[in-house]
């Protein structure tokens, strides 16, 4: 700034708001708006119906199989020990459980790489007990326009039963779900048995409530608040999304412009598409979008729009697709959608099938050369060496064997690592029960001209007796003076 201008005096007037622009507020979030899903047939509709009673069939079900005279699937915190079906899980093998959630994770990247959000239409826990809901609400009160012109109703008590009874419905299955989930940490049977006097636990307890209850909020009252603004894989969908990703989609150039048009009307003549304008595409979205208006971050991919706009062209006989599963390359021409499957073979997918093939191998395969039971030496440090009437020297040790097998099991154990070492055991045998853990105390004795002073490095084994004869080695040492 020149100097001039440092001289010229700058009068700043500050005008006050108005009192009506001073009283807006602007809100952060956008209100809801209840939505009223159309039901609707088809047969992306009949494969929702076939996920959501499988997946609650498999919730529901497990905790009752039984598996070699205990609960099959049942996660035992207090003793730390997991069991499926067969398989024994201890806290040692928890990278299993890493294991776990990675092929999870990677199985979901390449599944939404391929084929968007079909996770999220058909098999996650929030759309699933949303549709659950939206059953009993349409079982009490009736189709859509039933359900809007009740909740537009004044009160009477003809609305305050149909109400009621629909929320203690929800309420009875969501504590189902709840009695449920801690069945699989708690034998279920026991749940029932101590059902009359709700003899239960303070945990057990709080988590039938707190899982019925949220259950109960995000299924029954949000629904697809929790998709749109709680649920992160909606926002970061986008990164695994691509040009071949399977969406949803409406085909603009083959619909637009939309608009009612008379029946036996060439409507090609009038200068409309194949949209009619029905709007049932939108009534049927469990999220309210307006596929129509391009792919967007709310849509769960549920394709209830596909079987609406479907059973629409039948109706006025047009040919189905208007809208339909597709990609944005083969909507907008570069391949004809029958090659779809030719380009699975893209590098996005290869990279995330090669990583969860990886991940796969690693824990198959380390589950299938786990050996039958584990073992841990633990040196008494009370008594580091003490001298025995022979003269020998002396270090006793606590042996922990874990049978993670389904049947019992007996070992037996040798040293080795000095010259002329001894084991003293006060059985021959060491037997330990299936998925149990036991604890046995064993002496070493060693020659003092051969345990000098200080550690020396010793091997304890420890084999089955029964054949097939499997061993596990485990390092120690040996104190001498």
């Amino acid at each position: 700034m020149s100097d001039s201008l440092k001289d010229i005096p700058v009068k700043v007037e500050h005008t006050p708001p108005s009192p009506k622009a001073a009283q807006e507020t602007v809100s952060l979030y956008e209100a809801q708006k209840k939505i009223y899903p159309r039901s609707v047939k088809g047969i992306f509709n009949n494969w929702r119906i076939l996920f959501v009673l499988g997946t609650q069939l498999a919730f529901l079900g497990l905790p009752w199989l039984t598996w070699n005279g205990r609960q099959a699937l049942f996660f035992d915190m207090v003793n730390r020990k997991f069991y499926i079906f067969g398989l024994t899980i201890w806290p040692q093998d928890f990278v299993y459980l890493a294991a776990l959630l990675m092929s999870c994770a990677f199985g979901l990247f390449v599944w939404t790489t391929i084929a968007g959000r079909l996770w999220c239409g058909y098999s996650c826990p929030q759309t699933v007990y949303t549709e659950i809901m939206l059953w009993i609400e349409q079982w009490v009160e009736g189709d859509r326009n039933k359900r809007i012109k009740l909740d537009n109703a004044p009160m009477s008590l003809r609305k305050l039963r149909l109400k009621f009874t629909k929320h203690a419905l929800m309420i009875l299955f969501c504590l189902w779900t709840g009695f449920s989930l801690v069945g699989y940490f708690t034998p279920i049977r026991d749940l029932v048995k101590a059902m009359p006097t709700f003899d239960y636990g303070p945990w057990e307890s709080f988590w039938i409530f707190f899982y019925a209850g949220f259950t109960y909020l995000l299924a029954g009252f949000m629904r697809e608040q929790v998709c749109k603004y709680m649920c992160p894989y909606a926002r970061f969908q986008s990164v695994m999304f691509d040009a071949d990703t399977l969406i949803i989609s409406y085909d603009e150039a083959r619909g637009e412009p939309r608009g009612a048009r008379k029946k036996g009307v060439d409507f090609k003549q009038q200068g409309l598409g194949s949209c009619v304008n029905c709007g049932i595409c939108v009534q049927v979205c469990p999220v309210g979008i307006d596929i129509r208006n391009g792919l967007q971050y709310e849509c769960i991919g549920c394709a209830a729009c596909i079987d609406a706009c479907d059973e629409v062209m039948d109706k006025v006989g047009y040919p189905r697709g208007l809208i339909r599963y597709t990609t944005e390359n083969a909507l907008e021409g570069k391949y004809p959608e029958k090659d779809i499957v030719k380009h699975l073979r893209r590098p996005r997918v290869i990279m995330y099938t090669v990583v969860l093939l990886i991940v796969l191998g690693a824990a198959l395969g380390s589950l299938a050369m786990r050996k039958p039971f584990k073992v841990d030496i633990l040196r008494d440090r009370a008594s580091l060496v003490k001298e025995t009437d022979a003269g020998l020297l002396e270090n006793a040790y606590t042996i922990k064997i874990i049978n993670t097998t389904e049947r019992d099991q007996e070992f037996k154990i040798s040293v080795d690592g000095m010259p002329d070492l001894k084991l003293q055991s006060d059985s021959k045998h060491l037997r330990v029960k299936a998925t149990e853990t036991e604890s046995f105390g064993v002496r070493v004795q060693a020659d003092p001209q051969v345990a000098t002073k200080g550690s020396h490095e010793i091997h304890f084994k420890v084999e089955t007796v029964s054949s097939p004869v499997l061993h596990v080695e485990e390092k120690s040492s040996f104190i001498g003076e």
